[in-house]
């Protein structure tokens, strides 16, 4: 089973599959529908049923009932990687029977186990790493990797009774829009589980609620010389206005069910700036405050600087998936029982960020997550564990088994 996850993993972080936050078609970026095409063809070799691919780059498929079981389970990855780091990687490096020392990577990029110590939890197992240059992709390919590997097992073992199993993988995860051409009613299903959490054991059902911000400052450039009480610098009032915002509640200050604003683009002139925020939180209370933070502080330098001089657009993302899934607990009990068969402590912790089964789950489709088995994502230094990938493989067998009802 190792060897068949790992296979497949490797097969598919070698294929390009950034999405782009500034594109505004579906998918953002042509190059995710290589994957998409890859696993359509899987799919049906392997014997899949009702497998197809949609112009806007989603991948679904079925397996089958064996049984009469009458709740129809799911399970979704994306197959786009994040646009933070480069990912055309080519040569994905393969550790077996890892001995628990540092990994060079490249000649100046070093995966040290005093900066990473989790390292130290997967001595005598098989680590992948990407090439020092580029992020690997195991967010989400991993996921892809470990649900195409379950689909394998159950197609060819008819004695493991389940019922109807549908699949799905996705795009533009990465940029927030995951799920903007999901066709939830088609997938059919009762309840089902993303595979994009991190190390083996994850289980995660909150989320943050989400907000982006635009801001556009507008200056009044006067040759300096001359700019006495005349000039409005732009960027000045764009540093003014993050100062304006609680400087502890910033992603390096928070961590657990602390929210933050966090600057994520500033550029421009005297003239004109653009500036853009995320907003986050999990309680819905704080993140409205934090909202209203924003839009006090812009007013607050309007009033300063005259009216218009600071236009901003708060536009809400995503929400917390709790107030869903505690309505369809038996997804997470039954979670824990999967991880526990398997000699799998589960750990469950809210998710600092979002996943497309969040969005899914206030469409009607309740969908918490699980582990993805990778570590690091989002950058150079990120790695998967094929022996964990392969222990999740066994606990959607075991979720497929439970859902038997």
């Amino acid at each position: 089973m190792k060897q068949q996850v790992l296979d497949r993993f490797l097969q598919y972080v070698k294929i390009d599959t950034q999405s782009n936050p500034y594109s505004e078609t579906l998918p953002s970026t042509e190059k995710q529908h290589a994957l998409a095409d890859l696993l359509y063809t899987q799919l049906v070799e392997m014997g899949a049923s009702n497998v197809r691919k949609s112009k806007n780059c989603y991948v679904y498929a079925e397996i089958p009932a064996t049984s009469t079981g009458k709740f129809n389970l799911g399970f979704i990855a994306h197959m786009d990687t994040a646009p933070d780091a480069p990912g055309d990687l080519q040569n994905p490096t393969v550790i077996n029977n890892y001995d628990g020392k540092d990994i060079v990577l490249s000649q100046d990029t070093i995966l040290s186990t005093k900066e990473f110590p989790s390292l130290l939890e997967h001595v005598g197992k098989t680590i992948v790493c990407a090439d020092g240059r580029c992020l690997l992709g195991g967010d989400d390919k991993a996921g892809v990797a470990i649900i195409m590997t379950l689909a394998q097992r159950l197609l060819t073992h008819p004695e493991i009774e389940h019922g109807k199993i549908s699949i799905a993988f996705t795009p533009d995860e990465e940029v927030g829009r995951g799920v903007e051409g999901f066709e939830v009613e088609a997938f059919n299903c009762d309840g089902a589980y993303t595979i994009d959490g991190v190390g083996v054991g994850q289980l995660e059902y909150e989320n943050f609620n989400a907000a982006g911000v635009k801001i556009v400052v507008n200056g009044k450039s006067i040759h300096p010389g001359d700019a006495k009480d005349l000039m409005v610098n732009a960027l000045s009032v764009a540093v003014e206005l993050d100062s304006l915002l609680p400087k502890l509640e910033r992603p390096q200050h928070t961590c657990g069910y602390e929210g933050f604003f966090h600057l994520t683009h500033l550029s421009g002139s005297v003239e004109k700036a653009n500036v853009e925020y995320i907003i986050r939180d999990h309680d819905k209370e704080k993140f409205a405050k934090k909202k209203q933070q924003m839009r006090e502080a812009v007013d607050s330098l309007n009033k300063k600087y005259g009216e218009k001089t600071v236009e901003a657009t708060i536009k809400d993302s995503y929400f917390n998936m709790k107030e869903i899934i505690l309505q369809h607990f038996h997804l997470v009990e039954n979670a824990q029982k999967a991880f526990l068969s398997q000699g799998i402590t589960p750990q469950t912790s809210p998710i600092r960020g979002g996943t497309d089964g969040a969005t899914l789950s206030f469409k009607g489709l309740p969908c918490p997550n699980l582990s993805g088995c990778y570590y690091n994502a989002h950058g150079r230094y990120e790695y998967a564990v094929a022996d964990d990938m392969a222990q999740m493989v066994d606990v959607c067998v075991e979720l497929a088994k439970l859902y038997n009802i």
